[in-house]
């Protein structure tokens, strides 16, 4: 089985690709939210969730695929004091038959205030 890499590598420089597919599979590695500037966006944990879900929807379309074929997705909290304000903009985005999901809290590289990494089925 061939694997189209998706979304080039990763802005930061480092060894990893943004997506792959693989047959019907699509594995979209853990995003931060980096503005087109190559910085957080301001605005705290709704706006980097934002952020990052208009990345991932970036990914999926390429791959050509959208939020209904995603089927888990891993969250990194590093605060838990922000599950709430996550919760609410990512319900948004996934308002009809949510992925399964783990959502863990531990530090992350970066000072970001959550990382997502998703998996979609396209067959």
């Amino acid at each position: 089985m061939a694997k189209e890499i998706l979304g080039g590598q990763s802005d930061e420089g480092l060894s990893y690709s943004k997506g792959v597919r693989a047959g019907n599979y699509v594995y979209v590695s853990g995003m931060v939210g980096f503005g087109e500037d190559g910085e957080l966006v301001s605005g705290g944990i709704v706006a980097e969730t934002r952020q990052i879900l208009s990345d991932l929807r970036d990914v999926l379309k390429e791959a050509g695929c959208d939020f209904s074929h995603v089927v888990k997705v891993n969250v990194c909290l590093p605060n838990p004091d922000d599950f709430e304000d996550f919760e609410r903009e990512y319900a948004r985005w996934f308002s009809e038959e949510p992925p399964a999901r783990a959502t863990i809290c531990a530090p992350l590289t970066v000072d970001a205030k959550v990382e997502i990494e998703a998996t979609a089925y396209d067959g």
